[in-house]
């Protein structure tokens, strides 16, 4: 049976020549396909930022190559375009993690909360765009559905953006690891009831796929860097926070 060969990344605060300093730590995992979910988080349709649009436009492709070479070999894929599920009321894929029963999630653990290293308190790049209303001026979200890029197989995957449905089918099918793609690094990657900062809290590990994700940011606000250099900034935080990451490209090579 295939495995997944990966190297994790995470960060620590070490002592080197009476510094202090942030230090990669690199460790090597095997993972079985049947114990390994990919989670899709809110890659929408659409977006009230222009820039988040375009630069969601950009990582599809190789998202979607990704789903399919996990699929094969036999990972669950797990589409969660939060606001939308209504959407999918009896589509197959729904209807497959619903007939799970449910199961109550451990008491959360603790776990400290620092600061992210970036504003968002503006967070689009490209306002203002009356194509794309920022929803700071409360107008209604413009995502429907997950992107059409990205194919559900009606016959394997799963829908669900509800962290207690998916934490029940996970325990049903014997997950024990947990990939996450999709947007936005700072907020829905880390908040979402399904998504980093809660699987950490049930005692998961989950792992963020790096070079697949996006931040929103908006390069006038503090602490005013290039918005690529402030998605680096935040998967730095995650890597020394809170769960390890790691590249597309090991999933993509895998045997």
């Amino acid at each position: 049976m295939p495995m997944l060969d990966l190297t994790l990344r995470t960060q620590a605060l070490v002592t080197r020549g009476r510094y202090r300093v942030w230090e990669p730590i690199h460790r090597a995992v095997s993972w079985l396909p049947a114990e390994t979910a990919l989670v899709l988080c809110d890659v929408w349709n659409h977006h009230t930022c222009r820039g988040a649009e375009e630069r969601l436009e950009r990582m599809l492709p190789r998202m979607n190559e990704l789903v399919h070479r996990l699929r094969d070999l036999g990972c669950l894929i797990v589409h969660a375009p939060s606001d939308t599920i209504p959407t999918y009321a009896g589509h197959p894929a729904r209807q497959r993690l619903l007939a799970v029963p449910a199961i109550e999630p451990p008491a959360d653990l603790p776990h400290g909360d620092p600061p992210l290293p970036v504003d968002a308190n503006d967070p689009c790049d490209t306002c203002p765009d009356e194509a794309h209303p920022d929803w700071q001026r409360g107008m209604p979200v413009s995502w429907t559905r997950q992107h059409p890029a990205i194919g559900i197989d009606e016959a394997r995957d799963v829908i669900s953006a509800d962290g207690r449905e998916l934490y029940s089918y996970y325990h049903h099918r014997g997950i024990r690891h947990v990939l996450e793609i999709g947007v936005h690094t700072n907020m829905c990657i880390l908040n979402r009831s399904f998504s980093i900062k809660q699987m950490v809290r049930r005692g998961m590990e989950p792992v963020l796929v790096r070079d697949l994700t996006d931040c929103m940011y908006n390069p006038a606000q503090p602490p005013y860097v290039p918005h690529d250099e402030a998605t680096r900034l935040i998967v730095g935080y995650i890597e020394k926070f809170w769960c390890p990451t790691v590249l597309s490209d090991q999933l993509l090579k895998l045997d």
